[in-house]
């Protein structure tokens, strides 16, 4: 169950959108809405997130509270392509060499901050960043109308085990308390995997959908 105070007191739009054919108008109010401050649900190519403007404070903090995590809760940058990373991620020539080889897919690369990321963006301990490019034609369209990346969370909701993953479930649990709900079918149950590449060496964080294999030595 959602904490009382996250309850909103009207429901959520709620945009049902083509999964491999978005209609560009419905994605261009989403975006427009998450520009003007809204909290959204959206598919991406491992299950559903929860995102909001980059700058928008209050909707962290709004993400924060449905999640029930606290400040210490890593936030992911969802980005378009590996253009928009320079700007907020340290990354040297090993690193861009694998992020080009598992972008786009349903990977979160941890990497260090560059100095003018705000704190609140980043991990208040390492200094790091988590940052992703999805392969989901619904992501990248709501990225591309909103010409920036998102903030984002995994869907999962508090004691939960699994991400939400059916749309009739999400729009049951989440119209009270998201502004936004972007439909786009099944995306499955399976978060990302994180791997930590702020150190000297690759380091897997979290086992999920995209293969590590070949960082294990398989």
């Amino acid at each position: 169950m959602l904490p009382e105070k996250t309850i909103r007191c009207a429901m959520a739009q709620y945009f049902k959108v083509h999964p491999t054919h978005p209609q560009s108008r419905l994605l261009t109010q989403a975006a427009a809405a998450i520009d003007a401050g809204a909290v959204a649900v959206y598919p991406t190519d491992s299950c559903y997130a929860i995102g909001c403007h980059i700058g928008d404070k209050q909707a962290m903090d709004r993400i924060r509270a449905i999640r029930r995590v606290d400040d210490r809760h890593h936030f992911t940058l969802v980005c378009r392509d590996l253009s928009e990373i320079a700007s907020y991620a340290r990354v040297d020539n090993a690193t861009y060499r694998l992020l080009k080889a598992l972008t786009p897919g349903p990977y979160t690369f941890l990497l260090r901050a560059t100095s003018g990321v705000p704190r609140r963006l980043q991990n208040p301990r390492r200094k790091t960043i988590g940052i992703r490019v999805p392969d989901n034609v619904i992501a990248q369209s709501l990225l591309h109308c909103l010409d920036q990346p998102l903030m984002s969370s995994t869907l999962i909701l508090p004691n939960a085990a699994a991400p939400l993953a059916d749309p009739e479930e999400i729009r049951e649990q989440m119209s009270a308390h998201v502004d936004l709900i972007i439909e786009g079918g099944h995306c499955g149950y399976e978060p990302t995997s994180v791997i930590n590449m702020a150190g000297d060496v690759p380091e897997i964080v979290r086992h999920g959908k995209g293969d590590v294999g070949f960082l294990e030595g398989e």
